[in-house]
């Protein structure tokens, strides 16, 4: 990858060689390395068994998991906050691990409905909850500093699966506890 990295910065017009970019090459593949982690990682092993037991099924919520993401158009970030309920059916999942599967999936060159998606999918699949919500809401910048240049633009999805798509009481008070 850093001999990739120093073609592109000549083919750009830049000196590679130059005393300011002589160790860009292996930086940018070092970040490339850490911002796209998410293909090298299984969520059997970013859940590491943090799965308990519990006999209510209150709701569960976790909201404000900051998210950085890779738009897979355009390789620019994406980044913004996700807010995530269950109802748990007998197990709950440690509450550090639902920002580390966030985490799991927004590490890879990514679409924003995709990534909702996936983690609300890895959720249902995991506890077999009553139901499952997630909303992201973020900010791309491939919208914000090429194209349109939209720099108040936000995207929100959803993702709705069990009791939070069937039962709308369900759906509104998630919505509503995560402020929205």
């Amino acid at each position: 990858m850093i001999e990739l990295y120093k073609e592109l910065l000549a083919s750009i017009g830049e000196d590679p060689s130059r005393e300011g970019l002589l160790d860009t090459p292996e930086r940018a593949a070092k970040a490339m390395e850490f911002l796209t982690r998410g293909y090298h990682q299984k969520l059997e092993d970013v859940i590491n068994g943090a799965i308990f037991t519990v006999e209510d099924n209150h709701m569960i919520i976790v909201r404000d998991i900051e998210l950085y993401s890779l738009c897979e158009h355009h390789m620019l970030p994406f980044f913004g906050k996700c807010h995530i309920g269950y109802i748990p059916e007998g197990r709950v999942l440690g509450v550090s691990k639902l920002a580390r599967i966030v985490d799991l999936f927004a590490r890879r060159l990514q679409i924003q409905e995709r990534l909702t998606n996936q983690v609300a999918n890895s959720l249902m699949q995991t506890l077999a909850p009553e139901g499952v919500g997630v909303v992201i809401e973020a900010q791309h910048l491939c919208m914000m500093m090429r194209g349109v240049e939209k720099q108040n633009s936000c995207m929100v999805t959803s993702a709705m699966l069990g009791t939070f798509r069937t039962e709308q009481s369900t759906r509104n008070e998630f919505l509503k506890l995560i402020g929205k």
